[in-house]
């Protein structure tokens, strides 16, 4: 019979008390017990040399980490895949002797997985996070895997840092929550504890965040590697992906009701373009040091912290990644998929970036847990498209046979095969770096400066990234419980910027920080600025609202005009009935105001037609549809007694200084009006224009 104890819980409450273990007051331990006196910096070789394989510390710690979710990613669970190729545009031969950037009429497979970094596989496509852009090429000297981000900087500078930001950052253990934000008290607790996240914060808070789709995002290596070329001599190079469709963001609330009204946003936006034709393009480029020049710098080209500004190194393209089929198996292909940086070819070598140095590890012990052993190579969206030789044997999930007594070397039975290549067969060998120190637990005193670059981000913004920027820390520390961390957040931001501090402490409802000393950065980069990138209207979307008695010439007008720029079109109705044109035909709506929100469009045209124009003003859907696409800047435009309609919505003040005569093509901050027009063509013409602005930041709220 169950005891009242056993009924009530109060047992297993017990039992689970029992295991309770609390921190506070206690030093910092290994798993053994072993007392530790520092868990911030990997042993190395000298304070800027190589990570040292005998850091036990470092090994526990990261082991630890890397096989704490089964079988989901710690990080970058929620992604979305496609396969394509890459083409150089000319031979890299002068500066590396990677075989796949040799020949300019040779395409290489790739396969490329865009995610989230912090939220579950559950979580939203939209949420404020950094963006994985992985990119795996398939060589013909084996797998090449550069594993970045859409952001160039990274929150820590050493790797042995990674499981306290990640756990910072995730739902916190008391309760799991919140999920996939970073507002929350643990994430502000060590940003105001660990000054170096200060420059990744500020990219985390900017529209960089929140990007427009997956198509829309830039793509950084974060780390730094080496290229190598046949005579030996070294460059250190950093890797970057430019969208050739620019890099656009959504806002903040238009992001935040996506993960609600369509929380596949982007997986949805790939994954259409790419069964549409509108191949994602993404040109590949490298930033190139000479080794002379490692220390020509106010900060260390090591320090994955700090970017090299365009400026100074600026971005060299040689090729082009087009992205033009999808998977044919979500799980067998993007969930299955396994990158590595350790994972790289005969030119390319890597260098002593701590965090990177780390990395190494990390992933392929990763792997080893999530996909279940050694063997996870043999997966097929993994395996290289060249042959394997090599003397590992069995292990779970094995799916090569090896025929045959031999499985080592040397050997005298199999005629010493399989053998190793010489450098000139294309066998790979590491470049060439002296390493002498001391074995120290340190960092480097040339990592120690954590805001010149922080400052240098946010005096590169223009207005309107500024405002977005303080609308996020309004938000994301705002939802912060503790007082003495928020106060902490805008003592620590307004070192990067005192105007942004004052702000800061302004929105969350804390003191004014004490006026910090000014950290002498007055440079700026306009390369960060998103308002300086590619505009066009090519592949945009635009919501074209339909009710009866819409005039059928003017719809047909707007989808050619948006086909001739490559931008398309969906007409949108109050049901999905159709609806009967002023002419008579009938027209069938793509989507009605049930089945489609404002938000997944780029603008909004409204037709004329008196009878459509007047049941429209008695849907209270399109005015909230209309109102919500002026809300995010989005270019709005009318004909003829449509302009009435768009009086008694949030477009009515931007309409004030129309004049009352015919107008041809009228334009004010993206709201686009012709009436009486003879033809549309101008009008057309500036609705495309505007369009290809993305937004209108200079609307008025």
């Amino acid at each position: 019979m169950p005891t009242d104890e056993t009924k009530n819980g109060t047992k297993k409450a017990r039992q689970l008390e029992s295991y309770r273990v609390d921190d506070a007051n206690q030093f910092l331990t290994t798993d053994n017990g072993l007392l530790l006196t520092n868990t911030d910096d990997s042993l190395k070789a000298g304070e800027r040399g190589p990570t040292l394989l005998e850091d036990f510390h470092f090994r526990e710690k990261i082991t630890h980490f890397d096989h704490e979710r089964i079988p989901e990613r710690v990080v970058h669970a929620r992604g979305f895949g496609a396969h394509g190729y890459f083409q150089p545009y000319e031979s890299m031969a002068e500066y590396t002797k990677a075989r796949f950037l040799q020949d300019p009429g040779v395409k290489t497979p790739v396969f490329v997985r865009f995610s989230t970094v912090v939220g579950s596989r559950g979580s939203a496509d939209t949420v404020r996070d950094v963006r994985g852009f992985a990119v795996k090429f398939y060589t013909e000297d084996g797998n090449l895997d550069i594993v970045g981000n859409n952001i160039p900087v990274f929150f820590i500078q050493d790797a042995i840092k990674f499981p306290d930001i990640v756990h910072a950052i995730k739902p916190e253990p008391d309760n799991d929550l919140p999920q996939a934000t970073s507002a929350h008290d643990t994430f502000w607790d060590f940003v105001v504890n660990t000054t170096e996240t200060a420059h990744m914060v500020m990219w985390l808070m900017s529209d960089r965040a929140i990007p427009r789709s997956f198509r829309m995002m830039e793509g950084f290596g974060v780390n730094t590697f080496r290229f190598i070329n046949a005579g030996g001599r070294a460059r250190f190079v950093k890797f970057h992906w430019k969208p050739l469709l620019g890099v656009h963001s959504l806002v903040r609330d238009e992001a935040q009701k996506l993960s609600g009204k369509d929380p596949d946003f982007h997986r949805r936006d790939l994954w259409d373009a790419v069964n549409q034709g509108n191949y994602p393009e993404f040109e590949f480029g490298v930033q190139m040091l000479d080794e002379e020049r490692e220390f020509d710098f106010g900060f260390d080209i090591l320090d994955p912290t700090k970017l090299w500004p365009e400026e100074l190194v600026p971005v060299k393209i040689i090729g082009k990644i087009t992205l033009d089929r999808n998977v044919d198996n979500f799980f067998a292909e993007t969930e299955q998929v396994a990158f590595c940086p350790a994972n790289i070819v005969p030119g390319i070598d890597f260098s002593n970036d701590p965090l990177l140095q780390g990395r190494l590890f990390s992933y392929e012990d990763t792997q080893l847990s999530r996909l279940g052993g050694p063997n996870f190579r043999e997966i097929p969206i993994n395996r290289p498209v060249v042959p394997v030789h090599n003397n590992q044997r069995d292990g779970m999930h094995r799916m090569s046979i090896h025929p045959g007594k031999v499985s080592y070397s040397p050997n005298a039975l199999a005629k010493g095969a399989p053998a190793p290549a010489a450098e000139e067969q294309g066998g790979f060998v590491h470049c060439a770096q002296r390493v002498d120190g001391h074995t120290v637990r340190a960092r480097s005193r040339s990592f120690r400066d954590h805001y010149s670059q922080a400052t240098l981000f946010w005096n590169s913004m223009s207005a309107a990234e500024k405002e977005h920027i303080v609308d996020a820390f309004h938000f994301e520390a705002g939802s912060v419980k503790d007082k003495n961390i928020k106060q902490a957040v805008a003592d620590m931001f307004a070192r990067v910027a005192p105007e942004l501090g004052a702000q800061i402490a302004a929105g969350i409802g804390v003191n004014p920080p004490v006026k910090a000393a000014p950290n002498g950065v007055t440079a700026a980069s306009p390369k960060l600025s998103q308002e300086n990138t590619i505009k066009s209207a090519k592949t945009r979307k635009v919501a074209i609202l339909i009710e009866n008695g819409v005039c059928p010439a003017s719809v047909q007008a707007m989808k050619d005009a948006l086909c001739a720029a490559g931008a398309a079109a969906e007409t949108v109705s109050c049901t999905l009935s159709a609806v009967a044109a002023k002419d008579g035909t009938q027209l069938m709506p793509d989507k009605d105001f049930t089945t489609t929100p404002s938000l997944v469009y780029d603008a909004v045209y409204i037709p004329g037609g008196a009878q459509h124009v007047d049941a429209l003003g008695k849907n209270i859907d399109a005015r909230n549809f209309v109102n919500e696409a002026t809300l995010h800047k989005k270019t709005v435009a009318a004909t003829d007694e449509a302009v009435e309609f768009l009086r008694a919505t949030d477009v009515g003040p931007l309409l004030s200084s129309l004049p009352d005569a015919a107008q041809t093509a009228w334009v004010n901050q993206g709201i686009v009006v012709a009436k009486g027009a003879a033809e549309l063509k101008p009008f057309l013409t500036e609705f495309v224009d505007q369009l290809a602005m993305h937004r209108h930041w200079g609307r008025p709220k």
